[in-house]
């Protein structure tokens, strides 16, 4: 299967639908809070209109790239301002009612909102009418059903827009799929008309994929996580307040991280919750074994000492710590260094459940949740998976799903994901990821361009990024070739993450913060980076700006060199320093594919 690339033909038509209130992403919007107020709502609107309606009538307009047609909606998800003047608007597409999928994209346009470009994820204008079905929405859910082995649930109308053609289909989601070993749902794609199964995803991302859980099996190894003993815990301070809820420091004795500090809830005199007022109400909870994706009904985790766990898996709130902790650092590392207030950048809080489902050896970001979902472990993964860098990267592909929403080209039948977007989005997660580690600076957890280094694993590290072949265990890649595009995701992962190193820290041999790096490239010629700062300030840009759902690393070379010259210039060091990187990892305009 392949995704289409971004092409065009011409149609002018009208399209309308109403803005609503929404901010703009990073860099130059006040954050919004908590609870937003009316009058805020009103401001942002007043704000964003313009641009939307200069959006929307600039799609119109340059149909022949945008390949808006006859019948579209454009549903506003988000709006961006640049500092520098640029003005972003990322469209979700419908057709007569129905959402487009794959039907994605973002408009650009300069401070006088003049019409700069558009990154789009379809290649073709959309036909499609609902009278066209042949199979009714119930046939439709039973073939989801099967296909999912699980509950289906209302079949929707849609139209796939994703594999360079147009096809009338049904969406379904299967909850309890017993293709997934944590009982976890999927989206089904069936044709409208044909009955066939267009596509069969896993909603939720897992930190271990099938493939690799089965080479690990294979060498009949386990993963031990390693632990350490704690000191003896500190006292918990409440924060000078009369009344309840108020805010109260305390501290984590978690299974990763040490002891670190917790802003918590304190709900009345002596007793506290896991919960962050500072934070967006983010909040841990427990899910007590139970394999739900409904936040609302994991169990509060309260205490009256406002300490969280003795270091020990012995000790169930250790990992509910170490969970807290590390989604509070991902949050911290988001809005500090992007202005970015939430994973959604929409100011509500981050989520997770700890204890979730019985024999589960696997961490998950699940969208149906908005939370993160920390299994206990099983016969080979011998503890939860709740490290920091497991923590960023998990979170990180909830910011893609806020934004570009990078989808796999397809799945196979064990849940292995394929194709470059899927690639893009694993190694985005890796690269902010391991930024969190950065951010967090743990002495206990020292940072590093390695992902999964705490996991006990024989080859000292799951993935890194300097050089990603020397992971033998998914075989992950460091150069692309034709063959990436057919490579599961987190082996391919390594072709961007390659590319992001290189353009933070150069090539060749190096020591970093105690680690040894060194990391080659496919001409043989020498990289000099630019730095981290500014390396992931370029790939955050080009993924809320420049990126959407089928973006493959020809065209992610594109949204990075778009991202350098709004923050840099077109003439500058760091532009050509990006255009380098991806030449390092073979990725260069002259082999782009002809049919993607």
């Amino acid at each position: 299967m392949r995704r289409p690339h971004i092409r065009s033909v011409a149609v002018a038509v009208a399209v309308a639908t109403a803005a609503t209130g929404l901010a703009g992403t990073a860099f130059a919007r006040p954050a919004p809070s908590t609870a937003r107020t009316a009058a805020e709502g009103v401001r942002i609107a007043a704000r964003t209109a313009p641009v939307v309606n200069a959006a929307r009538a600039a799609a119109v307009a340059h149909a022949d790239a945008s390949r808006v047609g006859t019948g579209d909606e454009l549903r506003v998800q988000d709006v961006m301002f640049d500092p520098e003047g640029g003005r972003h608007v990322r469209f979700q597409r419908a057709h007569s009612g129905m959402p487009v999928l794959g039907g994605d994209l973002v408009v650009h346009l300069d401070r006088q909102l003049a019409y700069t470009g558009v990154t789009t994820a379809a290649g073709q204008s959309v036909q499609a009418s609902a009278s066209d079905a042949r199979i009714t929405p119930r046939q439709a859910a039973a073939k989801a059903a099967d296909a999912a082995e699980g509950d289906a649930g209302t079949a929707e109308l849609v139209v796939d827009a994703r594999d360079g053609e147009t096809a009338l289909a049904y969406r379904v989601t299967v909850t309890g799929s017993a293709l997934d070993g944590a009982s976890g749902s999927r989206t089904v794609v069936v044709d409208a008309v044909t009955g066939e199964v267009r596509s069969n995803t896993p909603d939720a991302d897992e930190f271990l994929s099938p493939r690799l859980r089965k080479a690990l099996r294979a060498r009949g190894e386990t993963v031990t996580p390693s632990t350490f003993a704690q000191r003896a815990p500190l006292a918990g301070i409440t924060a000078g307040a009369s009344g309840y809820p108020a805010t109260a420091r305390g501290t984590g004795k978690t299974l990763f991280a040490g002891s670190v500090p917790l802003t918590t809830t304190q709900t009345s005199r002596g007793h506290f919750q896991l919960k962050d007022p500072t934070r967006y109400n983010t909040e841990t909870r427990d899910a007590k074994g139970k394999y739900t994706e409904s936040f609302g009904s994991g169990t509060a985790i309260t205490g009256t000492g406002n300490v969280w766990g003795n270091g020990s898996t012995s000790n169930r709130n250790s990992a509910a710590a170490d969970a807290q902790y590390g989604i509070t650092k991902t949050l911290d590392f988001y809005k500090k260094t992007f202005n970015r207030p939430g994973i959604a950048d929409n100011g509500k809080a981050a989520r997770a459940m700890v204890h979730w489902g019985r024999g589960v050896g696997n961490a998950f970001w699940d969208p149906a949740c908005g939370c993160m979902l920390y299994g206990d472990g099983d016969d080979m993964i011998k503890k939860p998976l709740v490290v920091l860098d497991v923590t960023g990267h998990e979170l990180t592909h909830g910011v893609v799903d806020a934004t570009a929403k990078l989808e796999p080209t397809y799945v196979d039948r064990d849940g292995n994901q394929y194709g470059e977007p899927g690639s893009l989005n694993e190694s985005l997660a890796d690269i902010f990821g391991a930024n969190v580690e950065f951010f967090a600076a743990n002495a206990k957890n020292p940072p590093n361009y390695l992902l999964g280094e705490k996991l006990g694993l024989k080859q000292k590290f799951l993935r890194r990024l300097d050089r990603p072949s020397l992971d033998k265990l998914e075989g992950t890649v460091d150069y692309w070739s034709k063959a990436t595009y057919d490579t599961e995701v987190h082996a391919g992962s390594g072709v961007s993450s390659h590319a992001y190193y290189l353009l933070a820290e150069g090539s060749g041999k190096k020591k970093i913060g105690g680690v040894s790096y060194d990391s080659p490239t496919y001409d043989g010629g020498a990289v000099k980076g630019i730095g981290r700062t500014k390396a992931t300030a370029i790939f955050y840009r080009a993924l809320t700006r420049y990126m959407v759902s089928t973006t493959d690393f020809h065209d992610a070379r594109t949204a990075t060199l778009n991202a350098a010259r709004d923050l840099y210039g077109a003439t500058s060091t760091e532009y050509r320093t990006v255009d380098r990187a991806w030449a390092a990892v073979n990725v260069k305009a002259a082999n782009t594919p002809a049919n993607r």
